[in-house]
Formats: structure tokens, C-alpha cells, sequence
């Protein structure tokens, strides 16, 4: 996959993550976030099983036979990453508002150099770091917060974003390794599932007819997000390193804004104009000046 692929990988799956947002909220009316979670990510993984079988299982021990204990081992880990991640973020939208939560899960952006330089040992290029800052920004006029109050929710939402950190940080090294996205999308899936639902059965009443009731919003988030996103994600982490793509990533604040436009018929404000512009310039800095450097280099 060439490095304009994954770019577009990336944008598509941050584009379905953006509108995602809404149904994620919109479907807890009458069902709980663990259910949700659990009902979701296993829509995602009976969508991926016949994409394996049609596109990756002929290569699949190829793959895994390079170092299977280090492959499941991988798969797993970031498997109970984003386990955590969309927990922590799908109970915060509990106790707090949409736009808190848009706010504090961007802080993934800052956290992914961060955690990498020091869990790594690995420089950064000089140009994220601007980029990070004008995602922050971005992301702070974007969601309004400035006339929002921080709520205990929020300490969940930061939570969360620590572990979509490790998630992208993680995704980035086990696809380097191992060329078998959709299989790692099919155990990550099913960790989220299993995880997800075991906490359900514990913590919350599961009624069949809630959960049909909330069936478009699941089917969505489930199909498009839990499903083809994920692995879209994993596919754009092949060519492009974790800072960068967390960077991209963070366009989801801006797709979700679009969505919310057009779907909900909610006012752009100059804020949310501005922000869009702000995430947009960081993700082009990320991108394009590292592409300068080694052109001058050539």
C-alpha cells in the first residue's frame, strides 16, 4: 500500500469515526454503554468475517507464522486497548456533554508523541509538535468549550484518551510486522464484544426489545465504525507513523461538526469555522513538511 493510500485510508476512517459520534450518543436513550459497546463491536466482527475470507485468509500463516506469540500477544493488547478506550469514552457521554468529550478524547493527539518518545526512545520530526498544538486549538474552538464546565465525565474522557493512545501507538508497530489487518480487526472486535457484554451482564439490565429499539444506531456504529473504520485504521498505520496519523485522526472533530450540520441542522459558528481551519492546518503541516525535508534531501 503506497503512502497516498494510507493517507486516504485514514480520512475515511476518521470520516465514518466523525459521524459515528452521534449515533454513539444518540444510541444510549434506552440501553447502556456496555451493552451498546458489546452489541456494536460484535456487528463489527461478524461484518469483517467474510472480508477475511474473501481478501487475507490464504495469506494469514504466512503471517502469523513469523512470530505467532508475539502476533496474538499484540492483537490482544490492543485488543483490551480499545476495549478501554471506547469504554472510558462511551460511559463518560453519561456525565458529561458531546462537547466535553470531543474536547478531552483530541488529547490523544499530544499523548501519542509523548508516550512514544518515552516508552521508545524514538525521535519526534519537529513539525508535530506545531501540528499538535494547532489540533488542541482547533480542537477547543471546535467543540465550544470554552462555554462548557468541566464535569467528573471528563476525568473518564481523559482516561479514555490514554488508551487510544496506546491503541494507535500499538497498531502502528503490530502492522509493521504482521501484513494481516483484517485478522487483527477480527480479534480486537471480539475482545471489545466479549469484554463489553460480560460488564453488561454484571452492571445492567439487557432487554432484547431496548436494544432493537436503538438498531439503526448500532448497526452503524457497529458496521461502518467498530467494523470497516478499525481496520481502515490499521491499514493507514502500515505507511504512516503513530504522531502523524493521530494527528489525522483528529479530524474526526471536524467531520463530526459536518455531520452534526447537515444531520441535526446545528449552527456553524465562527469558533467552529476557525477550529476546523486550525485542525485542517496541522494535519497539512504533519504531512507536508516532513515531504519537503526529504524532497530538499533528494
Amino acid at each position: 500500500m503506497s503512502k497516498s493510500a494510507s493517507i486516504f485510508s485514514a480520512l475515511i476512517c476518521t470520516l465514518i469515526w466523525g459521524t459515528t459520534f452521534i449515533a454513539q450518543d444518540t444510541g444510549m436513550k434506552v440501553i447502556g454503554p456496555y451493552i451498546f459497546n458489546g452489541v456494536r463491536f460484535f456487528v463489527g466482527f461478524l461484518t469483517l468475517i467474510p472480508f477475511y475470507f474473501l481478501l487475507e485468509k490464504k495469506n494469514t500463516y504466512k503471517e502469523v507464522s513469523k512470530n505467532h506469540k508475539k502476533f496474538f500477544y499484540l492483537s490482544i493488547l490492543i485488543g483490551l486497548f480499545l476495549f478501554f478506550g471506547t469504554l472510558f469514552q462511551q460511559v463518560a457521554l453519561l456525565y458529561t456533554d458531546v462537547a466535553n468529550a470531543a474536547f478531552f478524547t483530541i488529547f490523544y493527539v499530544p499523548m501519542v508523541p509523548i508516550i512514544v518518545f518515552f516508552l521508545f526512545k524514538k525521535n519526534i520530526h519537529w513539525s508535530v509538535w506545531p501540528s499538535v498544538i494547532l489540533c488542541v486549538m482547533g480542537g477547543y474552538l471546535l467543540t465550544n468549550f470554552h462555554d462548557a464546565t468541566v464535569r467528573l465525565g471528563d476525568t473518564l474522557v481523559v482516561l479514555g484518551a490514554i488508551f487510544w493512545s496506546l491503541h494507535i501507538i500499538f497498531v502502528g508497530k503490530i502492522i509493521k510486522e504482521f501484513n494481516a489487518p483484517i485478522l487483527i480487526g477480527l480479534i480486537q472486535t471480539i475482545i471489545v464484544s466479549f469484554c463489553s457484554i460480560i460488564l453488561a451482564i454484571a452492571f445492567e439490565d439487557i432487554i432484547i426489545k431496548n436494544i432493537l429499539e436503538q438498531k439503526i444506531q448500532i448497526l452503524y456504529a457497529g458496521i461502518l465504525s467498530g467494523g470497516i473504520a478499525f481496520v481502515l485504521q490499521i491499514y493507514a498505520q502500515k505507511n504512516i507513523s503513530p504522531a502523524p496519523a493521530a494527528i489525522i485522526f483528529s479530524l474526526e472533530g471536524v467531520f463530526a461538526t459536518i455531520a452534526a450540520w447537515i444531520i441535526l441542522s446545528q449552527i456553524l459558528n465562527i469558533n467552529n469555522i476557525l477550529g476546523c481551519v486550525f485542525i485542517l492546518a496541522g494535519v497539512l503541516f504533519s504531512q507536508l513538511l516532513p515531504e519537503m525535508k526529504l524532497s530538499k534531501n533528494k
